[in-house]
């Protein structure tokens, strides 16, 4: 069996289904039936949207399975965006933190003053929490 493709391999315009049969008993519909945003993607894009839902949703881990960096899984991943019809947004930048103000995180942490999720959660957003000593209950 072929797969479908929401472009004509002769021209390049869109194809449209006009016939479904039912295996079991053999009916037909005949009309005109929209083959969804899916099936805009080429096969080399629907192989990674299928990696990456295997990996559910971790670009990194889809990226290794096909042996691509993640920059390029990124870009990847912009390209099926972009074709499924979807504004492409540009990357954020994450906040980056200054030695001395990850070094102060990672000490509160050593201390007991935050927990590792919280650690976490102030390396990702560059928001740091002083904790002071009636928090941690040491003085």
């Amino acid at each position: 069996m072929y797969t479908a493709t929401n472009t004509c391999p002769i021209c390049g315009g869109e194809m449209h289904v006009t016939s479904l049969e039912c295996r079991a008993c053999g009916s037909e519909l005949r009309g005109r039936f929209a083959l969804g945003r899916l099936y805009r993607l080429n096969p080399e894009q629907m192989r990674f949207v299928e990696t990456l839902v295997k990996n559910r949703g971790n670009v990194s881990k889809a990226g290794d399975e096909l042996g691509l960096t993640y920059a390029t899984a990124r870009s990847r991943l912009n390209d099926v965006i972009g074709t499924l019809g979807y504004e492409v947004l540009p990357d954020e930048e994450p906040p980056s933190l200054s030695p001395e103000q990850r070094k102060l995180v990672l000490e509160q942490l050593a201390q007991g003053g935050i927990s590792s999720e919280e650690a976490i959660e102030m390396l990702r957003t560059g928001h740091i929490r002083v904790s002071t000593p009636a928090e941690t209950g040491k003085e």
